[in-house]
């Protein structure tokens, strides 16, 4: 467990060392500051015009602002965590490093799970930032913290899902960019599978529907924990994670 932990700080302080992190984190803090401005506007708008015409009826902050920042926010990290997971392995593949990791005393997993760790540290750190926009909440409001709770821990899972397969696709390539775009692509396509749905209730339209990770994520922004989309999130992880085991397991026969 050392070797991973050595492995995950060696990201991170990549990360930070780096314009990278501080750069996602003004990007995400720009647009979650954002959905949360306009969010608020209209609670603030529809509150108004409910007083106004006498119905007084009490607004919940969770359903008009922190649900919908949530959703959005879910949507900003498709782009995020291409960004994150593009240079795990493709860098170490571009400059040569690849070969001290594959030769090194430590084994493929211990290398996959200190990267795959930094890169789920690093988008929670990312997460973070939306925490100004709910301590403004907090501090003038009061917002259930509990339905709150289960939505970042959703957005753990989904990005966690997500960072395990670019990681898998980051073994694949020594680009950079190509390693991006296509974690952009697959996390895209997992995205969109739920919309199968809309037009077609066939066997194949549900099992395309429940492979979508948005699918899975709804009831994590409801505020409700169920443990067959806690399993979906974990399954992804692990399939990810294996598959960029057999990936290293081929890199290291080569070198």
């Amino acid at each position: 467990m050392s070797s991973v932990w050595i492995i995950c700080r060696k990201e991170l302080k990549g990360y930070f060392s780096s314009p990278i992190a501080y750069g996602l984190m003004v990007f995400f803090a720009v647009i979650t500051g954002y959905f949360a401005y306009l969010s608020t506007a209209i609670f603030v708008d529809r509150s108004m015009q409910s007083q106004m015409a006498g119905r007084g009826m009490p607004m919940d902050l969770n359903e008009w602002i922190i649900r919908p920042v949530i959703g959005n926010v879910s949507v900003v990290g498709l782009f995020l965590i291409p960004m994150i997971t593009m240079r795990l392995f493709a860098e170490e593949k571009r400059t040569g490093t690849i070969e001290l990791l594959t030769t090194s005393p430590v084994t493929d997993m211990q290398v996959i799970l200190g990267k795959w760790l930094a890169a789920v540290l690093m988008y929670a750190a990312i997460l973070c930032v939306a925490l100004l926009d709910v301590a403004v909440l907090f501090a003038y409001g009061k917002p259930d913290l509990k339905p709150l709770a289960t939505a970042f821990l959703g957005l753990l899972l989904q990005g966690g899902a997500l960072l395990a397969i670019g990681t898998f696709i980051s073994t694949c390539t020594k680009n950079q960019i190509v390693a991006g775009v296509a974690t952009f692509a697959v996390s895209l396509l997992l995205w969109v599978l739920e919309w199968v749905t809309a037009f077609s209730t066939s066997a194949t339209g549900k099992v395309l529907s429940y492979l979508s990770v948005v699918s899975h994520f709804e009831s994590f922004a409801k505020g409700i924990l169920d443990s067959k989309d806690v399993i979906y999130y974990l399954s992804v992880i692990f399939f990810g994670l294996f598959l960029t085991s057999r990936s290293m397991e081929s890199l290291r026969w080569r070198s």
